[in-house]
């Protein structure tokens, strides 16, 4: 059977989980009577609720004669190791770009990606069934995208299509009929190559991803380079610098038709295939038969830019209500990420209940501690810090910068420059987008960006659009300001009682309710002043004997700001935690203790 790989890549929110679901549809793969959830390839629960595909999914479907495989690629920039990876399995890739957004910073990465490994991608004109959708002009930036980007003369004469995956359409022209996805499937024959593998060759293959199965364990998966895999056959698992990690027998190889992984006896060079029972082989490491001595070659991936401290949970409520609350558990989970994940690193911190997590972005951390959570864990986790270099030369400090592109409506543009150079971003450019809104792109470091996003949505009225991509490390920008305001911390054990925050309602603002459940140290609110304050949220109203000659007033309270997972840890100081359980997400002080957060503040302020 013809063979074809191809992966689609785009921008968060361009259309790629919708576009394979109507090509599973329209190929037959998925019956018509058939009941799968929307968006079948975001099968990973919190894929889902966020509308964002994290981890790369395999699906293959038939088309005439030929088979093809299908990788569905994150979009978002912190899932970038995902891609890269991804992109040494495939001999062409899908671009799909917005037709009103245009390229976006994701659209950068990923298409460099593509093009640095001599892929000639297929340019798809997506959504153009939206109102605002300018065609022709998405057209031209992205072919000056290209240019930009050092495109071969053969990459430049891409063919593009225009379509709407909502609809199920694909057509060469704006004019054409817009009946099915055919032209699509047609030109994916005939302008991405066959693999070029050796078939006569011994077995090898490149694992490219790592997942847990609950009844497979392990699962490896990549592109068969070289040979055929049969069932029962010597393996070996080659480190990338060659050496034997260990042997085994294939026991279980699975390939992807449609949108299961099925058992098969044999696979042939050229097609992905997953293989399960190897206990130590890890991504980047070479599967192959016993004979092969050299490992194949893995793509370097991006280091990571921020780290965060993963540390116990040793709040007075530790342990009721997660059942996983040790460090050898949480430890052991977080060295399993980062076996499977090439862009998360963990390693030991000094304090031996804790370890630093280095990763991409605070998203990547977020979902990482959102799964976490989910599992049973219980932890704390630190504010992230971002990650600095020497220069090698100067031996200069050097920081990471990112490349942020930000959509905004007009009326908005004079705070979000205020802002950003508030956080040492330099605005490089500012256009009209049309329909009211701007254009802004800037060069911020990684640093001032951290905690902005809430805030910037805020300025914005919900109505901005922030998309940011690592561009470079640069000279470091000095000192940026941070939160501005002090916390109300709890200085008792025990339930906030109504009357209480009321009568502290006038310090500030809370993000606790009536009943929540405090502890000293506990951070339960945002003070209007510049410092910290300690408050009791368990004083309750003196009861006497005497009557009351006239009516109590009735207790009214402010609604309190409830902080999601990812406001949490952008909130937070240096010298605060988020308390992190399967039931509740908390702020607190790093250290519980106020004689101890005395002696450490004056312990600061003398090293500073």
């Amino acid at each position: 059977m013809d063979l074809r790989n191809i992966a689609i890549i785009a921008h968060v929110d361009h259309g790629k989980t919708t576009l394979v679901d109507v090509m599973l549809r329209q190929s037959g793969t998925i019956r018509a009577n058939q009941r799968v959830a929307e968006l079948v390839m975001d099968s990973n629960e919190l894929e889902r609720e966020r509308g964002i595909t994290i981890l790369a999914k395999c699906t293959s479907v038939p088309w005439g004669r030929a088979r093809i495989n299908i990788v569905d690629t994150p979009g978002h920039a912190d899932f970038g190791g995902e891609v890269e990876r991804i992109l040494s399995m495939v001999d062409g890739v899908v671009l799909l770009v917005d037709a009103a957004e245009g390229p976006l910073p994701q659209t950068k990465f990923v298409l460099s990606k593509a093009l640095g490994l001599g892929l000639g991608p297929i340019v798809i004109i997506n959504k153009i069934d939206r109102s605002d959708a300018r065609p022709d002009e998405v057209l031209t930036e992205v072919f000056d995208l290209f240019a930009a980007l050092g495109a071969s003369d053969a990459q430049l004469d891409f063919p593009a299509l225009y379509a709407s995956g909502r609809e199920g359409w694909a057509a060469p022209t704006l004019d054409a009929p817009r009946t099915d996805l055919a032209p699509l499937f047609d030109l994916i024959l005939a302008h991405v190559p066959a693999p070029r593998c050796e078939p006569e060759a011994p077995f090898a293959m490149l694992a490219t991803t790592l997942e847990y199965d609950n009844f497979l364990g392990r699962v490896l998966t990549g592109r068969i380079e070289t040979g055929v895999a049969r069932i029962n056959m010597a393996l070996q698992a080659l480190a990338p610098d060659g050496q034997v990690i260990e042997t085994a027998r294939l026991t279980k190889l699975l390939a992807f038709r449609g949108i299961e992984r099925v058992p098969v006896e044999t696979a042939i060079a050229g097609d992905i295939i997953a293989i399960a029972g190897l206990k130590a082989a890890s991504v980047a490491d070479t599967i192959a038969a016993p004979e092969v001595t050299a490992a194949l070659t893995a793509i370097p991936v991006d280091p990571p830019t921020l780290a965060m401290t993963f540390s116990i949970n040793d709040s007075p409520y530790a342990g009721q209500d997660g059942d996983k609350v040790t460090s050898r558990v949480v430890g052991a989970r977080l060295m399993r990420e980062a076996e499977g994940n090439v862009a998360i690193s963990v390693s030991q911190s000094d304090d031996l209940d804790a370890f630093e997590v280095r990763g991409r972005g605070e998203l990547q951390l977020g979902v990482l501690i959102e799964t976490m959570r989910r599992e049973g864990y219980e932890l704390s986790v630190s504010r992230p810090r971002v990650l600095f270099r020497a220069d090698p030369a100067s031996g200069e400090r050097l920081e990471p910068y990112e490349e942020v592109l930000i959509d905004v409506d007009e009326a908005h543009v004079g705070a979000v420059v205020e802002k950003m150079g508030l956080r040492k971003a330099e605005l490089v450019d500012m256009r009209p987008s049309g329909a009211g809104k701007a254009r802004l792109s800037f060069h911020a470091p990684t640093r001032g960006l951290i905690g902005y996003h809430g805030e910037f949505l805020n300025d914005t009225r919900g109505t901005g659009v922030m998309s940011r991509l690592f561009l470079r490390y640069g000279p470091y920008k000095g000192p940026i300001e941070g939160r501005r305001t002090g916390v109300l911390i709890a200085n008792a054990l025990g339930e906030a009682v109504a009357y209480a925050l009321w009568n502290l309602e006038d310090r500030g603002a809370f993000f606790i309710e009536p009943g929540a459940r405090v502890y000293a140290g506990m951070v339960i609110g945002e003070h209007n002043r510049d410092n910290d304050l300690e408050v009791n949220p368990l004083k309750g109203k003196q009861l006497t004997n005497i009557r009351a000659a006239g009516k109590d007033d009735a207790v009214r309270l402010t609604p309190p700001r409830r902080l999601t997972l990812e406001q949490a840890i952008s909130y937070i100081a240096d010298d605060e935690l988020v308390e992190v359980t399967p039931k509740s997400i908390r702020l607190r002080k790093r250290h519980l203790d106020p004689h101890v957060r005395k002696r450490e503040a004056r312990k600061e302020e003398a090293a500073g």
